[in-house]
């Protein structure tokens, strides 16, 4: 049985650990209230735009148009959003998981890969990798991104895929469902609208003016620029979501760590008190 030096030694380190981990699990909360009330907000702004891509491609010959063109994929350009930093669970370790199966997808049928990534982490994976050939890596990008941080990314996906270098642009990023759930989710991004998805009754009978051509040619963009913007601040959601319940499980085993060390504490201080007791009762009986 370890000492009791040595159990007070240990407890105090842990406790000290426990500190951080609070302090931690407390920040991490704070920025995910804030990332989370950035996501609801324009959440509702993504589906929207979703439902008027799928629209418009009903509506009209959209293959025409170079944003909707679907050509043989022959390159796939990913867009990879991670973090920056560790301690957040299985957040990034999912998203390269993810991304790595996307990549073994590729290479099975024989399609080129290319990468923009979003955060450290996945950049040094990326690193790693062979046949995947790395465009752009951005790093402590800002949590609350305005349309400057979004258009060098946009424009060189877009300039990207108009010149043909690529056939299709994915986004692999996290979804954020809740504070407790958060999944991992490829997104076609490129050909715009590819995915079709259900349309609300209200946008069937929506009347486009000018025209639906007039509307395709000058909202594509900024349609496709709010998937991309959407799928970021639902990243950081789920980033400090997946940080704070990583921290708060931390304290929480800390708590156990230190009840365990306390028992086990008190029980090699009581053997040890007893045994003194039982020495002294010993001389004592010995001199007499």
């Amino acid at each position: 049985m370890a000492s009791t030096q040595q159990l007070k030694r240990r407890m105090g380190s842990i406790k000290n650990t426990k500190q951080i981990t609070k302090a931690m699990e407390l920040v991490s909360a704070s920025k995910m209230r804030r990332a989370q009330e950035a996501a609801n907000k324009s959440r509702d702004f993504r589906n929207v735009a979703r439902e008027i891509l799928t629209r418009l491609r009903q509506l009209t010959n959209v293959n025409d148009h170079p944003l909707f063109k679907q050509r043989k994929v022959k390159t796939r350009l990913h867009i990879v959003i991670a973090s920056d930093r560790t301690l957040a669970g299985a957040y990034n370790s999912n998203v390269l998981k993810q991304f790595a199966q996307e990549l073994q997808q590729d290479e099975a049928e024989g399609v080129t890969s290319q990468a923009i990534v979003i955060g450290r982490q996945v950049a040094r994976f990326v690193s790693k990798v062979q046949g995947c050939d790395v465009v752009a890596v951005y790093e402590n990008f800002p949590e609350h991104p305005d349309a400057n941080d979004i258009r060098p990314l946009l424009n060189t996906v877009v300039d990207k895929f108009l010149d043909e270098t690529i056939d299709a642009v994915d986004i692999i990023y996290t979804d954020y469902k809740s504070s407790i759930r958060q999944e991992v989710t490829s997104l076609r991004l490129l050909p715009a609208a590819f995915q079709e998805i259900e349309i609300e009754h209200d946008l069937e009978e929506a009347i486009f003016e000018p025209s639906v051509q007039a509307v395709l040619d000058n909202v594509t963009l900024r349609l496709v620029e709010s998937l991309l913007s959407q799928s970021i601040l639902e990243s950081f959601a789920s980033e400090h979501s997946m940080r704070m319940m990583a921290m708060k499980n931390a304290s929480d085993n800390a708590t156990e760590l230190i009840d365990d060390l306390t028992l086990a504490f008190n029980t090699a201080r009581q053997a040890s008190i007893t045994q003194e007791i039982a020495e002294i009762t010993g001389g004592a009986e010995a001199i007499s």
